[in-house]
Protein backbone atom coordinates (compact mmCIF):
# COMPACT_ATOMS: atom_id res chain seq x y z
CA UNK A 1 0.00 0.00 0.00
CA UNK A 2 2.82 2.61 0.96
CA UNK A 3 4.34 1.36 -2.09
CA UNK A 4 1.58 2.36 -4.56
CA UNK A 5 1.30 5.34 -2.57
CA UNK A 6 4.61 6.65 -3.02
CA UNK A 7 5.41 5.14 -6.58
CA UNK A 8 2.13 7.95 -7.28
CA UNK A 9 3.74 10.20 -5.33
CA UNK A 10 6.43 10.00 -7.87
CA UNK A 11 4.40 9.89 -10.68
CA UNK A 12 2.68 12.73 -9.92
CA UNK A 13 6.22 14.86 -9.36
CA UNK A 14 7.09 13.41 -12.71
CA UNK A 15 3.93 14.90 -14.27
CA UNK A 16 4.79 18.36 -12.95
CA UNK A 17 8.34 18.41 -13.65
CA UNK A 18 7.07 17.70 -17.33
CA UNK A 19 4.61 20.76 -17.01
CA UNK A 20 6.54 23.31 -15.75
CA UNK A 21 8.91 24.20 -18.77
CA UNK A 22 5.85 24.77 -21.04
CA UNK A 23 3.96 26.64 -18.82
CA UNK A 24 7.01 28.65 -18.19
CA UNK A 25 7.53 28.92 -22.00
CA UNK A 26 3.99 30.35 -22.42
CA UNK A 27 3.83 32.75 -19.73
CA UNK A 28 7.01 33.98 -20.69
CA UNK A 29 6.06 34.34 -24.12
CA UNK A 30 2.59 36.22 -22.64
CA UNK A 31 4.22 38.60 -20.53
CA UNK A 32 6.63 39.83 -24.09
CA UNK A 33 3.52 39.86 -25.85
CA UNK A 34 1.88 42.41 -22.75
CA UNK A 35 -0.36 39.59 -21.09
CA UNK A 36 -0.58 38.03 -17.70
CA UNK A 37 -2.42 34.78 -18.68
CA UNK A 38 -0.25 31.15 -17.56
CA UNK A 39 0.35 32.62 -13.90
CA UNK A 40 -2.47 31.07 -12.09
CA UNK A 41 -2.09 27.76 -13.89
CA UNK A 42 2.02 27.89 -13.16
CA UNK A 43 1.35 28.76 -9.31
CA UNK A 44 -1.18 25.90 -9.09
CA UNK A 45 1.01 23.02 -11.03
CA UNK A 46 3.77 24.04 -8.56
CA UNK A 47 1.86 23.54 -5.14
CA UNK A 48 0.83 20.50 -6.59
CA UNK A 49 4.75 20.14 -7.19
CA UNK A 50 5.75 20.85 -3.40
CA UNK A 51 2.89 18.30 -1.89
CA UNK A 52 4.16 15.88 -3.99
CA UNK A 53 7.84 16.54 -3.03
CA UNK A 54 6.45 16.22 0.74
CA UNK A 55 4.31 12.69 0.43
CA UNK A 56 7.54 11.43 -1.66
CA UNK A 57 9.80 12.21 1.69
CA UNK A 58 7.02 10.60 3.78
CA UNK A 59 5.83 7.40 2.35
CA UNK A 60 9.19 6.89 1.32
CA UNK A 61 10.55 7.01 4.92
CA UNK A 62 7.65 5.21 6.72
CA UNK A 63 8.00 2.54 3.33
CA UNK A 64 11.02 1.76 3.40
CA UNK A 65 11.08 1.19 7.52
CA UNK A 66 8.50 -1.29 7.31
CA UNK A 67 10.17 -3.16 5.10
CA UNK A 68 13.22 -3.13 6.21
CA UNK A 69 11.82 -4.40 9.52
CA UNK A 70 9.67 -7.07 7.66
CA UNK A 71 12.55 -8.49 6.13
CA UNK A 72 15.05 -8.74 9.31
CA UNK A 73 12.21 -10.67 10.92
CA UNK A 74 11.59 -13.25 7.84
CA UNK A 75 15.29 -13.64 7.66
CA UNK A 76 16.09 -13.84 11.35
CA UNK A 77 12.76 -16.19 11.67
CA UNK A 78 14.07 -18.60 8.62
CA UNK A 79 17.55 -18.58 10.61
CA UNK A 80 16.34 -19.53 13.33
CA UNK A 81 14.26 -22.07 11.40
CA UNK A 82 17.55 -23.64 9.74
CA UNK A 83 19.24 -23.72 13.27
CA UNK A 84 22.74 -25.21 13.37
CA UNK A 85 21.88 -26.23 9.07
CA UNK A 86 22.27 -22.35 8.13
CA UNK A 87 26.16 -22.38 7.93
CA UNK A 88 26.72 -19.02 9.01
CA UNK A 89 28.97 -17.26 11.56
CA UNK A 90 27.29 -15.45 14.07
CA UNK A 91 29.15 -12.56 12.43
CA UNK A 92 27.63 -13.13 9.11
CA UNK A 93 24.14 -13.82 10.29
CA UNK A 94 24.19 -10.73 12.39
CA UNK A 95 25.62 -8.72 9.03
CA UNK A 96 22.84 -9.98 6.75
CA UNK A 97 19.93 -9.18 9.37
CA UNK A 98 21.54 -6.09 10.11
CA UNK A 99 23.21 -4.40 6.72
CA UNK A 100 21.47 -6.69 3.35
CA UNK A 101 18.07 -6.40 4.71
CA UNK A 102 18.50 -2.82 4.77
CA UNK A 103 19.84 -2.37 1.28
CA UNK A 104 17.75 -4.92 0.43
CA UNK A 105 14.44 -3.32 1.47
CA UNK A 106 15.33 -0.01 -0.42
CA UNK A 107 15.09 -1.63 -4.02
CA UNK A 108 11.54 -1.53 -4.86
CA UNK A 109 11.66 2.29 -4.16
CA UNK A 110 15.07 2.39 -6.37
CA UNK A 111 13.33 0.76 -8.92
CA UNK A 112 10.72 3.28 -8.96
CA UNK A 113 12.83 6.55 -8.56
CA UNK A 114 14.77 4.92 -11.64
CA UNK A 115 12.09 4.38 -13.50
CA UNK A 116 10.04 7.30 -12.80
CA UNK A 117 13.93 9.17 -13.82
CA UNK A 118 13.83 7.84 -16.58
CA UNK A 119 9.95 8.18 -17.75
CA UNK A 120 10.57 12.09 -17.11
CA UNK A 121 13.81 11.68 -19.18
CA UNK A 122 12.09 10.19 -21.94
CA UNK A 123 9.37 12.61 -21.62
CA UNK A 124 11.55 15.27 -21.32
CA UNK A 125 13.08 14.00 -24.52
CA UNK A 126 10.12 13.18 -26.70
CA UNK A 127 8.71 17.30 -25.32
CA UNK A 128 12.11 18.82 -26.14
CA UNK A 129 11.86 17.14 -29.90
CA UNK A 130 8.56 18.60 -30.33
CA UNK A 131 9.52 22.31 -29.25
CA UNK A 132 12.76 21.77 -31.87
CA UNK A 133 13.68 18.29 -33.45
CA UNK A 134 17.34 19.75 -33.98
CA UNK A 135 17.75 20.44 -30.69
CA UNK A 136 16.23 17.11 -29.80
CA UNK A 137 18.30 14.90 -32.10
CA UNK A 138 21.76 16.31 -30.65
CA UNK A 139 20.93 15.12 -27.62
CA UNK A 140 20.01 11.84 -28.59
CA UNK A 141 23.66 11.61 -29.98
CA UNK A 142 24.73 11.04 -26.49
CA UNK A 143 22.29 8.44 -25.21
CA UNK A 144 23.30 4.76 -26.32
CA UNK A 145 27.17 6.20 -25.30
CA UNK A 146 25.06 6.88 -21.30
CA UNK A 147 23.20 3.52 -21.27
CA UNK A 148 26.07 1.53 -22.14
CA UNK A 149 28.28 3.22 -18.95
CA UNK A 150 25.45 3.02 -16.71
CA UNK A 151 25.06 -0.70 -17.29
CA UNK A 152 28.63 -1.62 -16.92
CA UNK A 153 28.45 0.66 -13.69
CA UNK A 154 25.80 -1.02 -12.30
CA UNK A 155 27.36 -4.07 -12.61
CA UNK A 156 31.19 -2.79 -10.84
CA UNK A 157 29.08 -1.91 -8.07
CA UNK A 158 27.11 -4.80 -7.24
CA UNK A 159 30.45 -7.17 -7.41
CA UNK A 160 32.08 -4.50 -5.38
CA UNK A 161 29.69 -4.00 -2.77
CA UNK A 162 29.08 -7.97 -2.45
CA UNK A 163 32.72 -8.34 -1.60
CA UNK A 164 32.37 -5.39 0.58
CA UNK A 165 29.81 -7.07 2.69
CA UNK A 166 31.90 -10.33 2.36
CA UNK A 167 34.83 -8.90 4.27
CA UNK A 168 33.26 -6.88 6.86
CA UNK A 169 31.27 -9.88 7.62
CA UNK A 170 34.54 -11.36 8.72
CA UNK A 171 35.54 -8.64 10.67
CA UNK A 172 31.76 -8.73 12.80
CA UNK A 173 32.38 -12.44 13.24
CA UNK A 174 35.99 -12.12 14.87
CA UNK A 175 35.39 -9.38 16.74
CA UNK A 176 31.72 -11.12 18.80
CA UNK A 177 34.04 -13.79 19.02
CA UNK A 178 36.28 -12.15 20.83
CA UNK A 179 33.83 -10.33 22.66
CA UNK A 180 32.36 -13.62 23.89
CA UNK A 181 35.68 -15.21 25.11
CA UNK A 182 36.76 -11.70 26.63
CA UNK A 183 37.48 -13.13 29.56
CA UNK A 184 39.98 -15.68 28.39
CA UNK A 185 41.76 -13.26 26.43
CA UNK A 186 41.84 -11.05 29.69
CA UNK A 187 43.15 -14.33 31.51
CA UNK A 188 45.67 -15.33 29.16
CA UNK A 189 47.19 -11.63 28.51
CA UNK A 190 46.61 -11.95 24.62
CA UNK A 191 44.22 -8.86 23.78
CA UNK A 192 47.34 -7.13 21.88
CA UNK A 193 47.19 -10.39 19.50
CA UNK A 194 43.29 -10.57 19.44
CA UNK A 195 43.00 -7.22 18.51
CA UNK A 196 45.14 -7.97 15.65
CA UNK A 197 43.23 -11.14 14.86
CA UNK A 198 40.10 -8.87 14.93
CA UNK A 199 41.05 -5.99 12.77
CA UNK A 200 43.40 -8.32 10.26
CA UNK A 201 40.76 -7.90 7.64
CA UNK A 202 40.66 -4.22 7.84
CA UNK A 203 43.26 -4.09 4.96
CA UNK A 204 40.78 -5.73 2.76
CA UNK A 205 37.91 -3.90 3.45
CA UNK A 206 40.16 -0.76 2.95
CA UNK A 207 41.13 -1.93 -0.60
CA UNK A 208 36.92 -3.21 -1.32
CA UNK A 209 36.14 0.45 -0.42
CA UNK A 210 38.62 1.99 -2.37
CA UNK A 211 37.69 -0.11 -5.17
CA UNK A 212 33.93 0.77 -4.76
CA UNK A 213 34.94 4.56 -4.99
CA UNK A 214 37.27 4.45 -7.42
CA UNK A 215 34.02 2.82 -9.39
CA UNK A 216 31.67 6.09 -8.77
CA UNK A 217 34.39 8.18 -9.32
CA UNK A 218 35.04 6.65 -12.64
CA UNK A 219 31.27 6.88 -13.39
CA UNK A 220 30.68 10.09 -11.81
CA UNK A 221 33.35 11.76 -13.94
CA UNK A 222 32.92 9.99 -17.57
CA UNK A 223 29.09 10.90 -16.86
CA UNK A 224 29.28 14.04 -16.04
CA UNK A 225 31.65 15.07 -18.54
CA UNK A 226 29.39 13.68 -21.58
CA UNK A 227 26.30 14.74 -20.07
CA UNK A 228 27.66 18.54 -20.03
CA UNK A 229 29.10 17.62 -23.67
CA UNK A 230 25.67 17.16 -24.45
CA UNK A 231 24.02 20.09 -23.02
CA UNK A 232 26.47 22.79 -24.44
CA UNK A 233 25.89 21.01 -28.02
CA UNK A 234 21.93 21.37 -27.75
CA UNK A 235 22.00 24.43 -26.29
CA UNK A 236 24.26 26.04 -28.84
CA UNK A 237 21.45 24.56 -31.58
CA UNK A 238 19.03 26.21 -29.09
CA UNK A 239 20.80 29.71 -29.92
CA UNK A 240 21.17 29.04 -33.47
CA UNK A 241 17.55 28.86 -33.47
CA UNK A 242 16.88 31.55 -31.94
CA UNK A 243 19.47 33.99 -33.77
CA UNK A 244 17.54 32.62 -37.10
CA UNK A 245 14.26 33.54 -35.58
CA UNK A 246 13.20 30.05 -35.41
CA UNK A 247 12.54 30.16 -31.73
CA UNK A 248 10.96 32.27 -29.48
CA UNK A 249 12.04 33.41 -26.10
CA UNK A 250 9.79 31.46 -24.25
CA UNK A 251 10.74 27.94 -26.24
CA UNK A 252 14.45 28.65 -25.35
CA UNK A 253 13.39 28.49 -21.86
CA UNK A 254 11.42 25.50 -22.87
CA UNK A 255 14.40 23.58 -24.43
CA UNK A 256 16.49 24.84 -21.31
CA UNK A 257 13.90 22.93 -19.16
CA UNK A 258 13.22 19.82 -21.15
CA UNK A 259 16.76 19.55 -21.78
CA UNK A 260 17.60 19.39 -17.80
CA UNK A 261 14.47 16.70 -17.59
CA UNK A 262 16.34 14.58 -20.33
CA UNK A 263 19.82 14.90 -18.88
CA UNK A 264 18.45 14.01 -15.17
CA UNK A 265 18.25 10.76 -16.04
CA UNK A 266 21.61 10.73 -16.67
CA UNK A 267 22.89 12.34 -13.94
CA UNK A 268 21.09 9.68 -11.57
CA UNK A 269 24.75 7.91 -10.39
CA UNK A 270 23.75 7.85 -6.55
CA UNK A 271 20.48 6.19 -7.49
CA UNK A 272 22.29 3.16 -9.57
CA UNK A 273 24.68 2.55 -7.24
CA UNK A 274 22.49 2.39 -4.59
CA UNK A 275 20.46 0.11 -6.88
CA UNK A 276 23.81 -1.63 -7.08
CA UNK A 277 23.85 -1.99 -3.00
CA UNK A 278 20.77 -3.29 -2.97
CA UNK A 279 21.50 -5.78 -5.73
CA UNK A 280 24.68 -7.16 -3.31
CA UNK A 281 22.45 -7.13 -0.42
CA UNK A 282 19.70 -9.37 -1.76
CA UNK A 283 22.13 -11.90 -3.30
CA UNK A 284 23.33 -12.39 0.18
CA UNK A 285 19.95 -12.70 1.61
CA UNK A 286 19.15 -14.90 -1.13
CA UNK A 287 21.70 -17.61 -0.12
CA UNK A 288 19.90 -17.43 3.59
CA UNK A 289 16.43 -17.51 2.44
CA UNK A 290 17.07 -20.11 -0.57
CA UNK A 291 17.93 -22.39 1.95
CA UNK A 292 15.35 -25.05 2.80
CA UNK A 293 14.94 -25.34 6.84
CA UNK A 294 13.72 -29.24 7.56
CA UNK A 295 10.15 -30.07 7.38
CA UNK A 296 8.25 -31.47 10.34
CA UNK A 297 5.69 -34.59 9.86
CA UNK A 298 1.94 -34.34 10.38
CA UNK A 299 1.98 -36.95 13.13
CA UNK A 300 0.31 -35.46 16.15
CA UNK A 301 -0.05 -37.99 18.96
CA UNK A 302 3.03 -39.66 20.62
CA UNK A 303 1.36 -43.52 22.27
CA UNK A 304 4.21 -45.28 24.96
CA UNK A 305 6.75 -44.88 27.25
CA UNK A 306 9.55 -43.08 25.65
CA UNK A 307 11.66 -45.86 23.92
CA UNK A 308 14.18 -44.33 21.25
CA UNK A 309 16.02 -46.73 18.23
CA UNK A 310 18.41 -45.29 16.39
CA UNK A 311 18.65 -47.58 12.93
CA UNK A 312 22.13 -47.35 10.50
CA UNK A 313 22.48 -43.66 11.20
CA UNK A 314 24.99 -41.96 9.29
CA UNK A 315 25.97 -38.48 9.91
CA UNK A 316 28.84 -37.11 7.25
CA UNK A 317 29.80 -33.45 7.94
CA UNK A 318 32.50 -32.56 4.90
CA UNK A 319 34.29 -35.61 4.33
CA UNK A 320 33.52 -37.22 7.55
CA UNK A 321 31.65 -39.73 9.09
CA UNK A 322 30.99 -38.75 12.47
CA UNK A 323 28.40 -41.39 12.92
CA UNK A 324 29.28 -44.75 10.59
CA UNK A 325 25.58 -46.70 10.37
CA UNK A 326 24.69 -46.75 14.05
CA UNK A 327 22.07 -48.65 15.39
CA UNK A 328 20.85 -48.72 18.95
CA UNK A 329 18.13 -49.27 21.49
CA UNK A 330 17.53 -47.03 24.53
CA UNK A 331 14.68 -49.12 26.38
CA UNK A 332 11.85 -46.93 27.69
CA UNK A 333 12.55 -44.88 31.32
CA UNK A 334 16.27 -45.88 31.64
CA UNK A 335 19.14 -44.16 31.86
CA UNK A 336 21.65 -44.59 28.62
CA UNK A 337 25.39 -43.09 28.97
CA UNK A 338 26.98 -42.49 26.16
CA UNK A 339 30.86 -42.78 26.27
CA UNK A 340 33.72 -42.48 23.75
CA UNK A 341 36.46 -40.27 23.18
CA UNK A 342 36.75 -37.15 21.80
CA UNK A 343 35.54 -37.39 18.51
CA UNK A 344 33.33 -40.91 18.43
CA UNK A 345 30.04 -39.12 17.60
CA UNK A 346 28.90 -38.61 21.32
CA UNK A 347 26.92 -34.99 20.66
CA UNK A 348 26.11 -35.71 17.13
CA UNK A 349 24.51 -38.66 18.24
CA UNK A 350 22.54 -36.89 21.17
CA UNK A 351 21.43 -34.31 18.35
CA UNK A 352 19.97 -36.41 15.85
CA UNK A 353 16.89 -37.25 18.72
CA UNK A 354 15.59 -33.63 18.79
CA UNK A 355 16.84 -32.80 15.27
CA UNK A 356 18.85 -30.26 15.84
CA UNK A 357 20.79 -32.65 12.99
CA UNK A 358 19.03 -35.04 10.63
CA UNK A 359 20.91 -37.82 9.76
CA UNK A 360 22.39 -38.11 6.15
CA UNK A 361 20.90 -41.74 6.22
CA UNK A 362 18.95 -43.97 8.85
CA UNK A 363 16.16 -42.86 11.12
CA UNK A 364 15.35 -42.32 14.55
CA UNK A 365 12.25 -43.51 16.25
CA UNK A 366 10.89 -42.21 19.23
CA UNK A 367 8.08 -44.74 20.49
CA UNK A 368 7.41 -46.13 16.73
CA UNK A 369 7.52 -43.10 15.28
CA UNK A 370 9.96 -41.41 12.90
CA UNK A 371 10.67 -38.21 14.63
CA UNK A 372 10.93 -37.21 10.84
CA UNK A 373 7.22 -37.24 10.58
CA UNK A 374 6.69 -35.33 14.11
CA UNK A 375 5.28 -31.37 14.15
CA UNK A 376 7.99 -28.93 15.70
CA UNK A 377 5.85 -28.52 18.70
CA UNK A 378 5.11 -32.57 19.57
CA UNK A 379 8.96 -33.07 18.96
CA UNK A 380 9.93 -30.02 21.22
CA UNK A 381 7.48 -31.44 23.95
CA UNK A 382 8.72 -34.90 23.56
CA UNK A 383 12.79 -33.66 23.83
CA UNK A 384 14.20 -31.93 26.20
CA UNK A 385 18.39 -30.95 26.20
CA UNK A 386 21.06 -29.64 28.73
CA UNK A 387 23.94 -28.66 27.43
CA UNK A 388 27.27 -28.56 28.86
CA UNK A 389 27.61 -24.28 27.97
CA UNK A 390 24.07 -23.78 28.20
CA UNK A 391 23.17 -20.15 27.04
CA UNK A 392 20.41 -18.49 28.95
CA UNK A 393 17.49 -16.75 27.34
CA UNK A 394 15.19 -14.22 28.98
CA UNK A 395 14.81 -11.18 31.23
CA UNK A 396 15.10 -13.09 34.73
CA UNK A 397 16.39 -15.94 36.20
CA UNK A 398 12.88 -16.86 36.54
CA UNK A 399 12.37 -16.68 32.91
CA UNK A 400 15.57 -18.33 31.85
CA UNK A 401 14.62 -21.23 33.86
CA UNK A 402 10.95 -21.36 32.63
CA UNK A 403 11.93 -21.24 29.11
CA UNK A 404 9.86 -22.82 26.76
CA UNK A 405 7.78 -24.69 29.19
CA UNK A 406 3.94 -24.46 29.78
CA UNK A 407 3.27 -23.95 33.29
CA UNK A 408 6.81 -24.00 34.73
CA UNK A 409 7.36 -24.56 38.77
CA UNK A 410 10.47 -22.98 38.28
CA UNK A 411 11.65 -23.52 42.20
CA UNK A 412 11.20 -26.94 42.22
CA UNK A 413 13.12 -27.78 39.11
CA UNK A 414 16.09 -25.52 40.45
CA UNK A 415 15.80 -27.46 44.05
CA UNK A 416 16.16 -30.26 41.92
CA UNK A 417 19.34 -29.15 40.10
CA UNK A 418 20.44 -27.96 43.45
CA UNK A 419 20.43 -24.25 41.89
CA UNK A 420 17.66 -22.87 44.48
CA UNK A 421 20.24 -21.64 47.46
CA UNK A 422 22.87 -19.76 45.18
CA UNK A 423 19.82 -18.46 43.12
CA UNK A 424 18.13 -17.18 46.33
CA UNK A 425 21.47 -15.34 46.99
CA UNK A 426 21.30 -13.41 43.99
CA UNK A 427 19.95 -9.43 44.89
CA UNK A 428 16.32 -10.51 43.57
CA UNK A 429 16.15 -14.26 43.73
CA UNK A 430 14.87 -15.69 41.02
CA UNK A 431 13.68 -11.75 40.04
CA UNK A 432 17.10 -11.13 39.11
CA UNK A 433 17.97 -9.93 35.62
CA UNK A 434 20.15 -12.45 33.85
CA UNK A 435 22.80 -9.10 33.45
CA UNK A 436 22.91 -8.78 37.36
CA UNK A 437 23.69 -12.47 38.22
CA UNK A 438 27.12 -13.76 37.29
CA UNK A 439 27.29 -17.39 37.41
CA UNK A 440 30.09 -19.62 37.97
CA UNK A 441 30.54 -22.59 35.24
CA UNK A 442 29.11 -25.17 37.60
CA UNK A 443 26.30 -22.72 38.71
CA UNK A 444 25.35 -21.94 35.00
CA UNK A 445 24.66 -25.75 34.32
CA UNK A 446 22.38 -26.03 37.02
CA UNK A 447 20.63 -23.44 35.58
CA UNK A 448 20.52 -24.96 32.56
CA UNK A 449 19.56 -28.34 34.13
CA UNK A 450 16.77 -26.89 35.94
CA UNK A 451 15.47 -25.63 32.72
CA UNK A 452 15.53 -29.25 31.39
CA UNK A 453 13.66 -30.34 34.30
CA UNK A 454 11.21 -27.76 34.51
CA UNK A 455 9.67 -29.60 31.68
CA UNK A 456 7.63 -32.63 31.51
CA UNK A 457 8.93 -34.52 28.40
CA UNK A 458 9.45 -38.46 27.20
CA UNK A 459 13.12 -38.11 26.69
CA UNK A 460 15.72 -36.20 28.37
CA UNK A 461 19.39 -35.64 26.33
CA UNK A 462 22.21 -34.15 28.90
CA UNK A 463 25.11 -33.97 27.16
CA UNK A 464 27.88 -33.34 29.30
CA UNK A 465 25.38 -31.22 31.30
CA UNK A 466 27.14 -31.79 34.99
CA UNK A 467 31.00 -31.50 33.54
CA UNK A 468 31.06 -28.23 35.43
CA UNK A 469 30.10 -29.70 38.72
CA UNK A 470 32.50 -30.83 41.39
CA UNK A 471 31.91 -34.65 42.13
CA UNK A 472 29.72 -33.57 45.70
CA UNK A 473 27.45 -31.82 43.65
CA UNK A 474 27.48 -34.00 40.67
CA UNK A 475 26.58 -36.76 43.38
CA UNK A 476 24.01 -34.60 44.54
CA UNK A 477 22.30 -33.14 41.18
CA UNK A 478 22.74 -37.12 39.69
CA UNK A 479 20.39 -38.74 42.23
CA UNK A 480 17.82 -35.55 42.33
CA UNK A 481 17.53 -36.30 38.58
CA UNK A 482 17.59 -39.89 39.04
CA UNK A 483 14.62 -39.34 41.46
CA UNK A 484 12.32 -36.65 39.49
CA UNK A 485 13.34 -38.83 35.79
CA UNK A 486 12.76 -42.36 37.24
CA UNK A 487 10.39 -43.37 34.89
CA UNK A 488 11.62 -41.17 32.29
CA UNK A 489 14.36 -41.89 29.02
CA UNK A 490 17.56 -40.89 29.61
CA UNK A 491 19.98 -40.26 27.30
CA UNK A 492 24.16 -38.70 29.20
CA UNK A 493 26.62 -37.94 27.34
CA UNK A 494 29.18 -38.76 29.93
CA UNK A 495 32.71 -38.15 30.46
CA UNK A 496 33.38 -39.10 33.85
CA UNK A 497 33.44 -42.89 34.70
CA UNK A 498 31.45 -41.84 37.98
CA UNK A 499 28.52 -40.48 35.97
CA UNK A 500 28.28 -43.86 33.61
CA UNK A 501 28.61 -45.76 36.72
CA UNK A 502 25.13 -43.87 37.97
CA UNK A 503 23.31 -45.00 34.31
CA UNK A 504 21.48 -47.97 33.99
CA UNK A 505 23.32 -48.96 30.67
CA UNK A 506 26.37 -47.69 28.60
CA UNK A 507 26.63 -47.06 24.95
CA UNK A 508 30.43 -47.50 24.19
CA UNK A 509 30.73 -45.26 20.88
CA UNK A 510 33.88 -45.84 18.66
CA UNK A 511 34.36 -44.17 15.33
CA UNK A 512 30.78 -43.75 14.96
CA UNK A 513 29.59 -47.15 15.74
CA UNK A 514 28.41 -48.79 19.01
CA UNK A 515 31.20 -51.15 20.29
CA UNK A 516 28.79 -52.47 23.03
CA UNK A 517 26.03 -51.60 24.85
CA UNK A 518 26.49 -53.03 28.89
CA UNK A 519 26.46 -51.85 32.60
CA UNK A 520 29.24 -49.52 33.48
CA UNK A 521 30.72 -52.69 35.90
CA UNK A 522 30.58 -55.30 32.88
CA UNK A 523 32.47 -52.76 31.05
CA UNK A 524 34.84 -51.43 33.52
CA UNK A 525 36.97 -55.08 33.24
CA UNK A 526 37.89 -53.90 29.70
CA UNK A 527 41.19 -51.55 29.47
CA UNK A 528 40.19 -49.97 26.36
CA UNK A 529 36.94 -49.12 28.43
CA UNK A 530 38.63 -47.77 31.47
CA UNK A 531 41.34 -45.78 29.08
CA UNK A 532 38.09 -43.77 27.60
CA UNK A 533 38.14 -41.70 30.84
CA UNK A 534 41.74 -41.46 31.10
CA UNK A 535 42.45 -44.69 33.41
Amino acid sequence: MLLAGYSAAIAGRAVVLLAVPALISSTVDSVISGSTRGFTALALVLGCGALCEVAVALLGAAAIGGRTCALRVRTVRHLLALGPRGGLSAGDGVSRVVHASAETAEAPFMIVRVVAGAAGSVGGLVLLWLVDWRCGLAFLLSVPVVLLLARRFLGDVTRAQGEYFQVQSQLADRLLNALTGIRTIRAFGTADRETARVLSPLPALSACGRALWSVQRGAVWTMGLLVALSEVLVLAVAGWGVAGGQLTPGELLAVVGYLSLASAGFDQIDSVLELGYAKAGASRLDEVLAKEPPRAGAVMGLHGPGALRFTNVTVIRGQRRVLNGLTLTVPAGVAMAVVGRSGSGKSTLAETVGRLCDPSSGDVVLDGVSVRDLPWSVLRRAVTYAFARPVLLGTTVREAIGYGARYPNVVDAAEAARADSFIRHLPLGYDTPLADAPMSGGELQRVGLARALVRRSRVYVLDDATSGLDAVTEAEVGAAITTRLSERTRLIIAHRAETAQRCDLVAWLEQGSVRAVATHDELWADPDYRAVFGE
